[in-house]
């Protein structure tokens, strides 16, 4: 199972996307089977390196392994992993330095992942993005007195393998990027319904931040969620959200949609717009 910290559109039901959402809006470390993973996203502006700290909350001895891969953003927001690497990508994979590349974590033990990145010369401005991946390494498990009991024959135990993937986005150069909302509307499944828009980007970096669904009047939010991004890879993608039980059924109206900066980065508006739901 390899969660990414990043909010898709859930193809499954809004049920799994209640959760997620959910999950994703509580806390900004992301956790997985016993490992918590701050910070979530990473971006390096120059040379300067910095770290991401793991942290085993589990009651075992726990051993990860760190790779980086490569994910594209697909039109519906999900990430799919490339096979043929272009240029940029090949590029990116180039410049990361990190360490350790395996750790083995005690109990409530942090370790911190040294990462760096080196800029070879004559690289074109732009953006560039790896995800890193911490992987949990099943601890071996003695044969039990149980399956002996069962007899000859061939027997398998499925073990999961669990991890956790952040992006890392490299930006070089003087990068700019603006953002649009647009086409608002209710969108159902197996009668629960959510709102989804398309949330379009132009420029040569990517956007990311939190969406506010609000009506005049209410003053609770229709919906929220942090952690929103269209990749440099893509001009625009759809978003979905769930809304509480409280305004299932009531959706109807005017609304306004906010796409607002991370709180660490000033919550500045990105994009704004307003319509109506039918």
């Amino acid at each position: 199972m390899i969660l990414e910290y990043l909010p898709k559109t859930i193809r499954s039901g809004f049920a799994a996307m209640a959760l997620a959402a959910a999950a994703i809006a509580a806390a900004a470390p992301v956790l997985a089977n016993d490992l918590l993973v701050a910070p979530t996203r990473v971006v390096l502006n120059g040379s300067r390196g910095t770290e991401v700290i793991l942290n085993n909350i589990g009651t075992e001895e726990a051993t990860y392994r760190i790779s980086l891969e490569l994910r594209r953003m697909t039109p519906d927001g999900g990430l799919e992993e490339v096979e043929l690497p272009n240029d940029s990508e090949e590029a990116a994979l180039g410049m990361i330095r990190y360490a350790p590349r395996r750790v083995v974590l005690p109990p409530n033990q942090p370790q911190a992942i040294r990462i760096g990145v080196r800029a070879p010369q004559g690289l074109a401005d732009g953006e560039y993005r790896v995800h890193m991946l911490f992987r949990a390494i099943p601890r071996p498990r003695p044969v039990t007195s149980e399956a002996e009991s069962q007899g000859e024959g061939f027997q398998i135990r499925l073990v999961p393998v669990y991890g956790v993937t952040i992006p890392i986005i490299i930006r070089h150069g003087n990068l700019t990027a603006t953002a649009a909302i647009a086409n608002p509307r209710i969108v159902e499944e197996n009668g629960v319904q959510g709102i989804g828009f398309d949330l379009s980007r132009q420029g040569d970096r990517s956007v990311y931040g939190e969406i506010i669904v609000s009506r005049p009047g209410v003053d609770v939010p229709l919906a929220r969620a942090r952690g929103i991004a269209v990749y440099s890879e893509i001009g625009s993608r759809s978003v979905i959200l769930p809304v509480s039980e409280e305004f299932q059924g009531n959706l109807a109206g005017p609304i306004r949609i906010q796409y607002r900066e991370p709180d660490s980065a000033g919550g500045g508006l990105i994009a704004e717009t307003e319509g109506v739901l039918r």
